[in-house]
């Protein structure tokens, strides 16, 4: 059997929220073995009566923080010291924007062990002890705070399995995206099918004319006012 293009690891309290990683194109790859993923709990490395996983922050403040031990316990367990070592990735709003360029590095990585934190965090320290011996990427969706990192990881497993061979069926779709290097990291023009009219609405000429150049062309101007309404940062990058 043909070894996985990915190894992906979860570390969470919540397994089951990583259950939607079974569905659609991203399970399809499971299946067909393009990626291979296990899911863990991190209360299976803990070691009291309440497989307690928190503690009040030093320094006084809101809410709690996930203990250090736990977690090395789980990163020892998953990539012992002696051995090959993954790249961490731990969701955070203190972390790099997601960008396809982004999920395009992280998509050429054999191996990804993700740490999904919840309360105010986990312990600093596990970043520290983790950059010892194995590469830490701190990722963020936006200028916005989640729950937790398990939302999250579903979004950046999406965003860079598609990039994986063979798990989209038509391996341009993902070169055309918004964003993509081979869409002039542009927003995509706005895609239409069967009928042509639809409740007074109809599909632009110019998709119907067979006239590949001219359809080029057109999407080309649609992609870039979109992006110049919608998005114009894009631009001036």
């Amino acid at each position: 059997m043909t070894a996985p293009l990915l190894a992906l690891d979860v570390v969470t309290i919540f397994p089951e929220y990583l259950a939607p990683l079974s569905q659609s194109l991203v399970g399809k790859a499971i299946e067909r073995g393009i990626i291979a993923a296990r899911v863990h709990d991190l209360r299976a490395w803990t070691d009291d009566i309440h497989r307690t996983v928190d503690d009040s922050p030093y320094g006084g403040g809101p809410g709690m923080v996930m203990r250090a031990e736990p977690w090395a316990r789980a990163l020892d367990g998953l990539a012992p010291p002696e051995g090959p070592q993954p790249c961490l990735v731990i969701p955070s709003p203190a972390g790099r924007p997601l960008t396809q360029a982004l999920a395009a590095e992280l998509a050429a990585r054999p191996w990804l062990l993700f740490a999904c934190g919840r309360y105010e965090g986990i312990d600093a320290r596990v970043i520290d002890y983790a950059a010892a011996r194995m590469e830490v990427v701190e990722i963020s969706l936006g200028d916005y705070v989640l729950c937790g990192g398990e939302v999250a990881v579903l979004v950046i497993v999406e965003a860079l399995a598609r990039l994986l061979p063979g798990v989209l069926g038509n391996s341009e779709s993902a070169a055309n995206d918004s964003f993509a290097d081979g869409a002039d990291g542009l927003l995509e023009a706005p895609a239409y099918t069967r009928p042509a009219t639809w409740r007074g609405l109809d599909v632009p000429a110019v998709l119907l004319s067979g006239d590949h150049g001219a359809i080029e062309r057109w999407r080309k101007e649609q992609s870039t006012a979109r992006t110049r309404a919608i998005r114009p940062d894009l631009l001036d990058s």
